[in-house]
């Protein structure tokens, strides 16, 4: 079974390019021309055992939104065109990852159903120069495109980098998780048969 799959998005704004192969070993070469997203998404790489390839080009001159929501919903759309017809999977995946003070729960449902739940309060706007806000524009864009249900909260944690950081290893994980084909399973996780 081949799941990768190569989406480029072109807008008067950004230019967006991903390429991911679910069942990679964690290679990853990223750059979004803003540098603490790229330090992000090389854990979801990293920790999600997910072949990650992101270019992109954007108007991070006015500031970096446009670029990290564009990013978002590429990777979204890469996941699951990667995904195909969903047979096998295990569907379901989850996190918990300590990083010092930090501790995340992430927990994601291929369901067909995009909802983001969000439950993060960064003690500072700004983590270095980049907008903390903008981690929720990612995971909303990422959730839709994606097409999945996903739970993100933050359990314990003073240091912005940290509880950050922990979000999106855990992202990794349990995308890993939820991606994983289930060796007894045919068809559709689903008691419906879709989803």
């Amino acid at each position: 079974m081949d799941r990768q799959a190569e989406v480029t998005r072109e807008t008067q704004e950004t230019r967006v390019t991903v390429r991911v192969n679910l069942d990679g070993t964690g290679q990853h070469e990223i750059a979004t021309g803003v540098p603490f997203l790229d330090h992000l998404l090389t854990q979801v790489a990293v920790h999600g055992l997910m072949d990650l390839s992101i270019q992109a080009q954007g108007d991070v001159h006015i500031d970096d939104h446009h670029t990290v929501e564009d990013v978002g919903i590429v990777l979204g759309q890469a996941i699951r065109e990667a995904l195909g017809d969903s047979k096998g999977l295990v569907r379901y995946g989850s996190a918990l990852i300590p990083m010092d003070d930090a501790l995340a729960l992430v927990a994601v449902d291929i369901s067909g159903r995009p909802y983001l739940a969000y439950d993060v309060r960064f003690g500072q706007e700004l983590i270095g120069r980049f907008d903390a806000q903008l981690l929720e524009e990612f995971l909303r864009a990422l959730t839709v495109h994606a097409r999945i249900t996903l739970h993100v909260r933050i359990l314990a944690g003073r240091n912005s980098h940290h509880m950050a950081e922990a979000m999106f290893k855990g992202l990794g994980r349990a995308l890993r998780e939820a991606t994983a084909l289930e060796l007894r399973r045919a068809g559709v996780p689903s008691s419906k048969g879709e989803l």
